[in-house]
């Protein structure tokens, strides 16, 4: 992590206006993540609060301190000012990204997937005319998720949850029907968590 000469003289300005603002360092912690880039906490803090798991480092009279749990989602960082805001506005350039669950799709992590799609909509049709059907006798159920160029992402449900044969309904049987019905899709993939039963990464992306 480093700061830029403008946003150096920036951030010391607005120190100059704290009490006692001589013994406070600027802390720069990650604290979440949305649209697929961290999200931030910047702000100023006694230097003294700085454990020894903490990244710190002094220049120019301002010392800036990156609280353990986040030094390696904000290596490499540069924390500057935009040059066309009125009061210098800071902002961090991060090379780093949140990670993404495995198997998930880049468009569940936003709002939502628009399904209203025709290629998503025969994809829905052959799972509620074909498969459902079969699979509910097992208590089973499959919905799809998302749809991506020739790839659909799947969410089993029910007796599939968490099944040790979902595997090979998924690609013996769900995938065969579903290339053969819709020749656009040539890839499914399953994103249930079948260790919870669930699929919370894409629940939680639908609140």
């Amino acid at each position: 992590m480093r700061a830029t000469d403008g946003a150096l003289a920036t951030v010391l300005e607005l120190r100059s206006s704290e009490v006692d603002g001589e013994s406070l360092a600027l802390w720069i912690e990650v604290t979440g993540s949305s649209k697929g880039a961290y999200t931030y906490g910047i702000y100023f803090q006694a230097i003294g609060d700085t454990s020894t798991d903490d990244w710190s480092e002094e220049r120019g009279g301002l010392t800036i301190v990156v609280p353990a749990d986040s030094i390696a989602k904000i290596r490499g960082s540069v924390i500057d000012v935009r040059p066309d805001a009125e009061q210098g506005t800071m902002f961090i350039e991060n090379p780093n990204r949140p990670p993404r669950p495995a198997g998930a799709s880049p468009a569940m992590a936003g709002p939502p997937v628009d399904l209203s799609g025709d290629v998503a909509q025969r994809v829905i049709q052959v799972l509620e005319q074909q498969i459902n059907p079969s699979i509910a006798a097992h208590g089973g159920r499959a919905d799809l998720v998302a749809v991506e160029g020739d790839t659909a992402y799947l969410r089993l449900s029910g007796g599939c949850a968490g099944c040790g044969m979902a595997a090979v309904t998924l690609s013996q049987g769900i995938e065969v029907a579903l290339c053969e019905s819709v020749p656009e899709i040539t890839r499914v993939i399953d994103v249930t968590d079948h260790a919870a039963g669930t699929n919370p990464y894409y629940e939680a992306a639908k609140k």
